[in-house]
């Protein structure tokens, strides 16, 4: 933001030729201090932009107090926060990327694996593990796209504000949007130096990628349990109990659904911190940093662990199948049968709970019903009835985009790739500007805009 600024200052002649090399320079070589973390922060200096100009002051001489021109801490600190969302959320969503990858590289191999479908805990009908897989890349794609959103409005350069009234002085804002790579300036100076939307927004989008993962958390949870046992988890990922050697416990998902907690907290806090501040900038905004940073750190540890944690995983096919043969998962089939006799579908439905009823009378499944069984209960049951009680061939019925048929979770693989793509590229197109991607990097700096 400095090295932008000073450019400005220097084109509106505010700034001499010696007195920009000089800045130029001086933040240059501040920069990698900075970054090989031999650069000393001083209490007295009060903040982290005091000590950047005195360590320039100290560096340079009087020319450093000229760098302050036409700002504000109020307006810098507004610029800070939106170069370091754009860049912490270009970070976000690569790894995002790389989870929606991996889930659909998985769902790819396993798009005919049958396994029960649940609502409400209840085993409802077939699906298969690659159509689960591909529930959650279509959330995480949606997350990628709000955080690529959330990064647009972050683009969006507040400085040239000052305290909250501007300046006097000849200044050049779009030059320094130019310089930043941000398309568009802030409309109000009093809204640019107290708006932290950026921040709420960051915070909300964090959070819903963080239910998002506590969900796909919860779930590997009660698949690895003795009760489920649909998947195994490798010992890299779980822990053993103290006291009772038989255990394995799935630690890390239950540390991901744990941290979303954390998450969501960060989110109500800057809340709380905004909700009642008056314009412009207010020292209750300091607030924002450490929840916002805690987010970010959290949420890039859990989105990165994520694709190791799926690749540790290990579905078992033949506990799945058992539980697609025990609970009555085809019962809807057997009224979709129903209805291709020209049977009203809330009739069949009463027919085939009259069904189940019978089968739990004989502790038997709707298999060992026979034909006459079924049509004792309703004359319309075809010959073929008993033929739709098959799992594969369920699945295979329900050929609709977005459905479980295998063909269809190959489509999908197919369609989510494709979003993916136009996604990854939207990132590449919006991320941090060629003079900071230079400057962190240790590179020469791009040449001023003209």
């Amino acid at each position: 933001g400095s090295l932008a600024h000073a450019r400005m200052l220097r084109a509106q002649g505010i700034l001499s030729a010696g007195e920009h090399i000089a800045i130029e320079d001086g933040l240059t070589a501040i920069a990698a201090q900075v970054r090989d973390g031999t650069f000393e922060f001083s209490v007295a200096r009060e903040d982290v932009h005091m000590n950047i100009e005195g360590a320039l002051s100290d560096a340079i001489g009087a020319a450093a107090g000229k760098l302050h021109s036409g700002r504000s801490r109020n307006d810098q600190v507004a610029l800070d926060l939106r170069l370091w969302l754009r860049r912490e959320l270009t970070g976000v969503g690569e790894l995002l990327s790389e989870l929606v990858t991996t889930l659909t590289d998985t769902a790819e191999r396993h798009a005919a694996l049958p396994m029960p479908g649940y609502t409400h805990l209840q085993r409802a009908q077939p699906i298969t593990f690659g159509h689960h897989l591909m529930a959650y890349a279509a959330m995480f794609l949606r997350d990628i796209d709000r955080v690529v959103d959330a990064r647009r409005r972050a683009s969006v350069m507040p400085l040239g504000s000052g305290a909250l009234a501007g300046t006097p002085l000849p200044i050049d804002r779009h030059r320094v949007a130019a310089e930043l790579e941000m398309p568009t300036l802030t409309l109000n100076s009093l809204d640019a130096v107290s708006d932290r939307d950026p921040a709420l927004e960051t915070l909300s989008s964090l959070s819903i990628v963080m239910v998002h993962i506590s969900r796909l958390a919860e779930e590997l949870v009660l698949w690895t349990s003795q009760e489920f046992g649909f998947v195994t988890l490798s010992d890299s990922f779980c822990t053993g109990s103290s006291l009772m050697p038989q255990k394995k416990n799935p630690d890390i998902p239950e540390l991901l659904r744990g941290k979303a907690g954390r998450v969501f907290g960060s989110l109500q806090s800057l809340l709380v911190v905004m909700k009642g501040l008056p314009l412009a900038y207010n020292k209750d905004m300091q607030e924002d940093k450490e929840p916002l940073f805690d987010a970010m750190d959290t949420v890039q540890m859990s989105v990165g662990i994520l694709p190791a944690l799926l690749g540790a995983m290990t579905p078992r096919a033949e506990r799945m199948a058992d539980a697609l043969g025990d609970g009555f998962l085809l019962a809807t089939d057997l009224a979709d049968h129903l209805v291709d006799q020209g049977v009203p579908f809330r009739e069949a439905h009463h027919v085939i709970g009259r069904a189940v009823a019978l089968c739990l009378d004989r502790s038997c499944r709707l298999e060992d019903l026979s034909v006459a069984d079924l049509r004792g209960l309703h004359p319309d049951f075809g010959d073929d009835a008993l033929e739709v009680l098959d799992a594969a061939a369920s699945l295979a019925r329900r050929d609709v985009p977005g459905g479980p048929a295998p063909q269809r979770v190959l489509e999908s693989v197919t369609l989510a790739r494709t979003e993916l793509t136009r996604l990854q590229t939207a990132l590449a197109s919006g991320g941090p500007s060629a003079l900071e991607r230079a400057l962190a990097e240790g590179q020469p700096l791009p040449a001023p805009v003209s």
